[in-house]
């Protein structure tokens, strides 16, 4: 039924149309634009980064004393202080047949979440096709249409890191069970390391979408975008026999410019649905498909040398709910004695069935031309649901929401259009608003700290 609205909705916005080239995202990472017999363009980006916290260990809990996941540095959490190659980026783009076919292809050699367990790896492969009038089609692996702060192209993005609802219910880790429990052979459990397995999603995802811009006569754009998708992450198959579908709608007032930077006032809803399979569900062989609905609004706006933006996230179905204790993945428990429901080695874990919401704002302004300032405000709430539908964290006990916020104060400074620096320095907390202040949860949050990051970016 809701892919049958989905294609209906389609069909709609295609009768209603009139064709044109925008550079929304959907648009700019779909299409050259350009009309020439054929176009090759290589291209890449390189992103060097230092970033670094206080340290502070975990100060309860079966895992108190131990490194806290954290206040690690991203992708191998075994440092709180580290220099990095965080992205480091190599593709091609281009058109034939006079723009009517449009080809994207990009790979990921640097040290983050998409390499960290494979190696290299492909994050974009997709060619469009532009033979029918008001709708463009899409096949591949690329960015899914969903959150603005999710699609907008890393390269341009103006922070170190993501908002807590951008990373932690759109940037999908793929594991083989909803915690670390796994069957003995004998009829009972043991706990194992329930990592990655594979790549980061990178709010990417394979199949086709179909999608179009266009423009009135005041300027105002239009833009459409509707994917179905294997929802299994990069670089492999499907898992299951359902399909992700995606559905973005936005309007958008041109003031004037190009590219990514343009000038304007855009206003987007974007609606996601699908389903994802364990292979073990709290110590059982199972196999089960959970229900992963995301849905959200949001509004950018620049002009002259302000920048500001507002996002809303809701999540619903499966949510992410980081290590047990605070702990990073594959730590053993101070004792290893404690019984096994407690699992004694920290793992990677999801609530099943549950509800969580975040939100931003952000804020730019260009005190000189090659000088940027910025603030941003971000909210999680994650797992709202309480304990009916999705369990706890074990190790912590009690109700399992969890909020977070952060403060980040931010600069970037242009060498020139291709280069530029970037400082983030982030005030971050979290609680858990429904357990007592001296609970182990409080007490395990209470130690995280704030963060600096430093990052050279250089697109050629």
């Amino acid at each position: 039924m809701k892919i049958k609205l989905q294609i209906a909705l389609v069909g709609t916005l295609i009768m209603t149309s009139h064709y044109g080239f925008a550079v929304d995202w959907v648009s700019l990472q779909g299409l050259e634009g350009v009309k020439k017999e054929s176009a090759v363009k290589i291209w890449g980006f390189l992103e060097p980064e230092y970033a670094r916290t206080d340290g502070t260990e975990l100060k309860a809990g079966p895992y108190a004393g131990q490194e806290a996941a954290f206040n690690q540095i991203r992708p191998n959490q075994n440092t709180n202080s580290s220099f990095n190659v965080f992205r480091a980026r190599l593709g091609v783009r281009g058109q034939y047949d006079y723009n009517k076919i449009n080809y994207f292809f990009l790979s990921e050699f640097g040290n983050n979440g998409i390499t960290r367990k494979d190696g290299p790896q492909l994050t974009d492969a997709s060619v469009t096709l532009n033979y029918i009038k008001n709708m463009h089609i899409r096949f591949g692996q690329f960015k899914s249409p969903q959150g603005n702060e999710a699609q907008k192209a890393i390269h341009i993005f103006d922070w170190n890191r993501f908002s807590n609802a951008t990373d932690r219910l759109l940037l999908e880790r793929f594991t083989d069970g909803n915690n670390g429990l796994r069957p003995d052979g004998n009829g009972g459990t043991k706990d194992v390391a329930n990592g990655l397995n594979g790549p980061i999603g990178a709010f990417r995802d394979i199949g086709v979408q179909f999608f179009n811009t266009f423009t009135n006569d005041s300027k105002r754009e239009f833009t459409y975008a509707v994917m179905f998708g294997n929802g299994n992450g990069i670089s492999r198959s499907d898992n299951n026999n359902n399909k992700d579908v995606y559905v973005l709608l936005s309007t958008e007032q041109v003031y004037g410019g190009r590219g990514p930077r343009r000038q304007g006032f855009k206003t987007y809803v974007w609606y996601l649905d699908g389903k994802r399979t364990f292979d073990y569900v709290n110590g059982s062989k199972s196999n089960q498909e959970f229900d992963r609905t995301r849905y959200g609004i949001g509004t950018t706006y620049r002009k002259n040398n302000i920048r500001f933006s507002a996002e809303y996230v809701k999540a619903d179905g499966m949510i992410f709910n980081g290590v047990e204790g605070g702990a990073v993945a594959g730590t053993l428990a101070n004792n290893p004695n404690i019984p096994i429901a407690n699992l004694r080695t920290a793992s990677l874990n999801y609530l099943v069935d549950n509800k969580s919401d975040g939100w931003q704002l952000d804020f730019g302004y260009k005190v000189m031309p090659k000088l940027e300032l910025a603030a941003r405000y971000d909210v999680l709430n994650n797992a709202t649901d309480g304990l009916s539908t999705g369990g706890v964290d074990p190790s912590a006990g009690g109700d399992p929401e969890r909020k977070f916020e952060t403060f980040a104060l931010g600069a970037q400074y242009f060498f020139t259009k291709k280069t530029r620096a970037i400082f983030n320095y982030e005030f971050r907390n979290a609680e858990a608003p429904n357990q007592a202040s001296d609970s182990n949860a409080n007490k395990i949050l209470a130690g995280m700290d704030d963060r600096l990051t430093f990052q050279i970016l250089h697109i050629f």
